[in-house]
């Protein structure tokens, strides 16, 4: 076990800035990345934004959504418009877009700063502030031409920030931290606020009224312009990270675990409204006593009119995770996931319906040789079947209890599922009997693939891979040269194949697994997926939405913009052009051109000149958070996490990155709270950063 004496590493993933994607999203819908702020200009005017640059539009209440092009894959944390057409967004590494058309074009400002900003407020088409990391705020007259840093006195971090009007506002922070201001920032006063919670969010309904929300439910009020802040009962102990009121007495606050509150007397009490989620509530917006928008993790978009009695989805489609997907032409596909989730296309997608499972067993593998006849498996040793594109699914006697990972048909009646302790089944009668066939291991199988009822091959654990030519009657191990867990296998012929598995593990055979050659990915993501439609077009996915691509039988692999963060398992192509990938929280991702991202015209952003490793953002976080880095020249970079005690937790990165700004989001969903500290070394460079995961 390494350890450290006072530093600490992380994940990465490059920024890719100037693009349009070749991956669109298909479910959940308009998309799947979470959702950190909101901003309603009128009942029906509305604007949300978020992770991977993301910036959705409205203009019938929300009844639906149209994505708009942010020029950059920067988490976006706050957003602020005063009409119809000006708005403004910040987000992570100083970031600030700014539009003059309802969003059709964002433009990127010059901010003056790396620092994460996390919330901005404008007061009319000019004069805004923002503030973030550091006791960062900056200040703007002329609606973001120029920027002007602002003393904030402090250098706990800001995260939230509202103006009155172009003199008076109020921003607050973590330990408790509330500024004022009432000549439009020229100076800053600090308040007492009678706490050390964090504080997350803040909203004045005048120059005098105004109410800050924070951690452990802690919420803030004040009559007199923050002369005193007085302590009022939330009622939960769940964290506050927005609020927004219309007047003096009605207001509304949401955060941890889907957690609304409600007050309609100026927050003499706040009673508890249903949400209907369970997940994380990140920004709201009132424009009136009725209509209301509530925002968060995994797309949530949360729709009221009428004050919140009740609170109805505007996001639709599940948010099961998928694993895995099997398409037979470019039309017909079905994916599976956690719960038993069947999801059937007859479009290419644009419609997906959920099939009845029988089960609530999470399914692993799904495999489907037309578009009547498939398989799917999983946990239990669960495996269903169909023979009508689903419209019934029948569960199968598979004589075991092991969970199976993966599963590949050949045609209607030949097929091998593969699981836990080596477990491998053999069926020639489309189901209707499995046979156990003897892997001689006991490591786990991830994942199988079978060219013809004979030849097949089979992934997992330790580097394993186990070949058959007689249709598993007898499996051979074959040496992969890795220790790494192989997590997907695809062979187009008998002699060419490619495996998938963690640290951005390629493995690559052109004589039917006699050898294996390792192949440079240039991604330390794991990777989860693969499928190739030849023996030279292929594409593997994986952790942090990784998706690589390659037209040369990989001998070079590039990284394509996915869009989003969220971890992706499967991926499957019809043809070179038309692919479907799934993952976390539901996310179905489609290209009809291979993925490909058509390169506009590069923005104003300059390469890094020095190493600079950013801190993470949001901090304290629970569970995800992100961390930029900038590499001014081509080096090997590593990025490892510790715990409090210096011990290594889990290695991010170690890889060679070529010039150019990267992000990462790590996701601390299985550590337990506490002080954590990232690493970045590199031949010249090493700097450890502090970050504190409170669940």
């Amino acid at each position: 076990m390494r350890t450290l004496k006072i530093s600490l590493l992380i994940f990465i993933l490059p920024i890719t800035l100037f693009a349009q994607e070749g991956w669109f999203w298909q479910n959940p819908l308009p998309q799947g990345n979470t959702l950190s702020s909101v901003k309603f200009i009128s009942s029906t005017d509305g604007w949300a934004v978020g992770s991977c640059g993301t910036i959705l539009r409205t203009t019938n209440s929300g009844t639906t959504w149209t994505l708009q092009s942010s020029g950059t894959g920067d988490y976006l944390t706050g957003v602020s418009f005063t009409d119809a057409n000006n708005g403004t967004a910040v987000g992570s590494d100083g970031t600030i877009l700014r539009t003059t058309n309802s969003g059709t074009t964002w433009t990127l400002q010059s901010s003056g700063t790396g620092d994460y900003l996390a919330c901005v407020s404008f007061t009319d088409a000019n004069n805004g502030t923002a503030v973030g990391d550091f006791g960062t705020i900056l200040r703007t007259t002329n609606g973001g031409i120029t920027w002007t840093s602002q003393s904030s006195g402090t250098t706990h971090t800001l995260s939230g920030v509202s103006f009155t009007d172009s003199n008076n506002g109020t921003a607050v922070g973590s330990f408790g931290t509330i500024l004022r201001t009432t000549n439009g920032g020229t100076t800053w006063t600090s308040q007492s606020s009678g706490t050390t919670n964090n504080l997350s969010g803040v909203s004045f309904a005048d120059s005098n009224n105004g109410t800050a929300v924070g951690w452990y439910g802690t919420i803030l009020r004040t009559t007199n312009g923050g002369t005193t802040w007085t302590g009022q009962s939330s009622g939960t102990t769940n964290n506050l990270f927005g609020v927004s009121f219309t007047d003096s007495n009605n207001g509304t606050a949401v955060g941890q675990e889907g957690k609304i509150l409600r007050t309609t007397n100026g927050g003499i009490t706040w009673t508890s409204q249903s949400s209907g989620t369970t997940y994380f509530l990140w920004g709201v917006s009132f424009t009136d006593l009725n209509n209301g928008t509530a925002v968060g993790d995994w797309g949530t978009i949360l729709r009221t009119t009428n004050g919140g009695i009740t609170w109805t989805s505007q996001s639709r489609g599940t948010t099961h995770t998928l694993y895995s997907v099997s398409f037979t032409d470019s039309k017909n596909g079905t994916a599976v996931g956690d719960y038993g989730t069947i999801l059937r296309t007859t479009n290419g997608g644009t419609t997906w319906t959920e099939q009845s499972s029988g089960t609530t067993n999470g399914l692993s593998g799904v495999s489907f040789t037309d578009a009547n006849n498939g398989t799917a498996v999983g946990l239990g040793g669960t495996i269903l079947r169909t023979t009508n594109g689903g419209t019934t699914w029948t569960e199968q006697s598979s004589g075991t209890t092991n969970g199976l990972s993966g599963v590949s048909f050949t045609d209607a009646n030949n097929g091998t599922a593969v699981g836990q302790e080596g477990k491998i089944l053999r069926t020639t009668n489309g189901g209707t009997t499995w046979t156990s066939q003897s892997s001689g291991i006991l490591e786990w199988l991830f994942g199988v693939s079978f060219t013809d009822a004979n030849n097949g091959t089979a992934v997992g654990l330790g580097g394993t891979i186990l070949r058959t030519t007689n249709g598993g009657t007898t499996w051979t191990s074959q040496p992969s040269g890795t220790g790494y867990p192989l997590r997907g296998v695809s062979f187009t012929d008998l002699n060419n194949g490619t495996a998938v598995g963690s640290s951005g593990k390629i493995l690559r055979t052109t004589n039917g697994g006699i050898t294996w050659t390792s192949q440079t990915s240039g991604a330390f993501n794991h990777l989860r997926g693969v499928s190739f439609t030849d023996s030279n077009n292929g594409t593997a996915v994986g952790q942090n939405g990784k998706i690589l691509r390659t037209t040369n039988g990989g001998i070079t692999w590039t990284s394509q913009t996915s869009g989003t963060i969220n971890y992706l398992y499967g991926v499957s192509f019809t043809d070179s052009n038309n692919g479907t990938a799934v993952g976390d929280y539901g996310t179905i991702l489609r290209t009809t051109n291979g993925g490909v991202t058509f390169i506009g015209e590069q923005n104003s952003i300059t390469m890094p000149k020095e190493f600079i490793l950013s801190q993470n953002y949001p901090n304290p976080f629970n569970p995800r958070t992100i961390i930029k880095y900038s590499v001014p020249k081509q080096s090997n970079v590593t990025i490892i996490i510790y715990d409090a005690l210096g011990r290594e937790v889990t290695t991010l990165i170690n890889e060679e990155k070529s010039i150019g700004n990267y992000k990462l989001e790590f996701n601390a969903v299985k550590l337990a709270s506490g002080i954590y500290f990232y690493q970045m070394r590199t031949d010249e460079f090493t700097q450890t950063k502090k970050m504190i995961l409170l669940k």
